[in-house]
This record gives structure tokens, C-alpha cells and sequence, in this order.
């Protein structure tokens, strides 16, 4: 049986290249624009790009935050990319103290504008990174069959810090900067990079997705 995935569609989100890669892995693609979408929905994808303020006003002006809620509660396989998800994160301190949807304890702050000797380096973190395990594992989750040091396509100028150790899926290396790549609770997973635009690693990271 195929699976369906419902993305959140709240013009926030790079819909078109996440749809063709769930199509690509043989999944179907529903969009939620209202929040009856997101209730029926069997899996739940949160894409994201532009300012995390933004993004939090696009879900509350459509009435998707207690949807959303809902939804994880019910145990079913959720999954945020980029800005979305930061959004699983309790608050972020970009342009000013914005509150998030809480599902994740944590907060987004801007990622060090220099390397650990001190150097300046560029901000955005932008280009391909190898991803590294916590040592939390990525069994039963999409990263299952993920080799460690694979690397993956990032985007991004702040970095998501979950308060317990336990949440942090994958770090990587920015110039010796560690920041957080991926994150996880229960049937809740976040990837700051794009599996979307990461070729053969990022695809089996969505077909995964569509088996849990």
C-alpha cells in the first residue's frame, strides 16, 4: 500500500522539490492548508525557509498550531526541515524573542559568526556538511541506514540547541563549530539540512520516513 504524506502548505516551505522527492520514494502527497487536513493525516511534514517569525505567524494565522498538536499526540510520524524544524523548538532569538510550537524543549540562537580559532567565517552556514552520530542511535528512526559522516546540504544562520542531550540526533562541524543537524522525540524528527536536495543520502532519509 502506498504511504501518504500530508505536507503543511503555509508559504513557508520549499513544496515543490519535498513533494517530488516523497513522489520520487513512491510515497503520495497530500497538502494541508486547513487544519481538518492535518487532522486526517497519516504522516506529517513541516518544511521551512525565511525567518522562523514568520513562519510561527503563517501557522497561527491559519489556525495550524493546536492542529499540529494534535497530531503529534497521536503518535504518528512527524518530520520538520529547515525552519521548520527550529519551529519544534520552544522559542527562537531571531530578530527578537519569537515562541515556538514547544515540542521539542530547546531554543534557536544565531549560529557563531567564527570559527573556533576565532577566525570569521561565513553566516549563513551554506554548502554540504558531514553529519555525525550523538550517540543516541538512529535506530527506528529515518536515519536508520544513515552511514555516519554522510553529508548533506545545509541552509541556515541559526542553530536549533534542544535542552536534553537525549533530543540531539546528529551534530556537524562548522569550522569547529558543533551545531545540531538533526533532532528527535518519540515519533517527532527535525533535519536542519535539506534531505530533500541531498541527493541519494536525503532521499533514503524520506523513503525511510515513509516506512515508520
Amino acid at each position: 500500500m502506498t504511504a501518504t504524506v500530508t505536507i503543511v502548505d503555509y508559504d513557508c516551505g520549499n513544496l515543490f522539490s519535498v513533494s517530488h522527492a516523497i513522489g520520487h520514494c513512491g510515497g503520495r502527497v497530500e497538502l494541508a492548508t486547513e487544519p481538518e487536513h492535518i487532522t486526517s493525516a497519516e504522516r506529517l511534514i513541516l518544511p521551512g525557509v525565511g525567518a522562523f517569525g514568520a513562519a510561527m505567524n503563517a501557522l497561527r494565522e491559519r489556525r495550524l498550531i493546536e492542529t499540529i498538536h494534535a497530531f503529534v499526540a497521536k503518535e504518528r510520524p512527524f518530520l520538520g526541515i529547515c525552519v521548520g524544524m527550529q519551529a519544534m523548538m520552544d522559542y527562537s532569538e531571531e530578530f527578537g524573542r519569537h515562541e515556538g510550537l514547544g515540542l521539542i524543549p530547546g531554543h534557536v540562537t544565531a549560529i557563531p559568526d567564527t570559527a573556533a580559532d576565532g577566525a570569521p567565517h561565513q553566516v549563513p552556514h551554506m554548502g554540504w556538511s558531514d553529519i555525525e552520530e550523538t550517540g543516541n542511535g538512529w535506530k527506528e528512526t529515518p536515519f536508520q541506514d544513515t552511514r555516519n559522516s554522510e553529508a548533506f546540504y545545509f541552509v541556515h544562520s541559526y542553530n536549533a540547541a534542544p535542552t536534553k542531550p537525549e533530543h540531539l540526533l546528529a551534530t556537524c562541524d562548522y569550522n569547529g563549530q558543533r551545531i545540531s543537524a538533526a533532532i528527535t522525540r518519540d515519533n517527532m524528527t527535525g533535519c536542519q539540512f535539506h534531505p530533500e536536495k541531498s541527493g541519494p543520502a536525503g532521499l533514503n532519509i524520506m523513503k525511510n520516513f515513509l516506512n515508520l
